[in-house]
């Protein structure tokens, strides 16, 4: 689909005669759109939902184009902030544009450097109704007071790089009063979700599916 005359790339899936469905973004991790984000996305299509995954390294090409995951790496995070949101507002007006999709019931799930990003589209979205955020980096805090969306937010006992954050999240939320929900599997680590990779726990990741599947059923129905 077309942002400022450039072209941002995504996967698409859509649930079989199921119209008025609501939509959902996919945010990937920071090695860029994979087999397993595209997994989720249509795992979310099987269970009713138009999802979007959107190529965050869709100025580059693309995750594709690269082979080493490190340079995909390296594009997101020279990429600014602003310019990622930007990516995904704009999937998400793609999703709303879709005759078979809802467009006032959108959500978003991202894991990893993606959960951060869910974070960050919360702040900057008040069309979003619902986000999870998987293990995400915290957004800037003097931006939780804008996010409109019902928050579930997951996360792994044993991740070092996201939970020093957690307290400073709970604390935002609750002083601007965000409706959210937090969920911390003991012995999960971070990517606990990620059922590629070693750090994979299943029965942390299938209940967190369950968590996540309930929750936009909730906002999002």
């Amino acid at each position: 689909f077309p942002l400022g005359g450039t072209t941002i790339l995504g996967y698409l899936a859509l649930p079989r005669n199921k119209p008025n469905a609501p939509g959902v973004s996919v945010v990937h991790e920071n090695r860029g759109l994979l087999e397993h984000h595209k997994d989720v996305t249509r795992r979310l299509a099987k269970a009713g939902y138009a999802a979007l995954a959107v190529d965050l390294a869709s100025p580059g090409g693309g995750t594709n184009v690269s082979e080493d995951s490190a340079q995909v790496t390296a594009l997101l995070v020279r990429t600014p902030p602003d310019q990622l949101v930007g990516m995904l507002q704009a999937g998400v007006r793609y999703l709303q544009g879709l005759p078979s999709v809802r467009p006032d019931r959108q959500g978003a799930v991202g894991f990893c450097f993606g959960g951060g990003m869910v974070w960050r589209l919360a702040t900057r979205t008040p069309d979003l109704r619902a986000a999870v955020p998987f293990y995400g980096p915290n957004p800037p805090i003097e931006d939780v007071p804008k996010i409109r969306a019902a928050v579930l937010a997951l996360y792994g006992s044993l991740d070092t790089f996201v939970n020093p954050g957690i307290a400073t999240i709970r604390q935002a939320l609750d002083q601007a009063k965000v409706t959210y929900e937090m969920h911390i599997y003991a012995g999960a680590d971070h990517t606990f979700f990620n059922d590629t990779g070693s750090r994979y726990r299943p029965d942390a990741a299938r209940d967190a599916w369950s968590r996540t599947l309930a929750w936009f059923t909730r906002w999002l129905s």
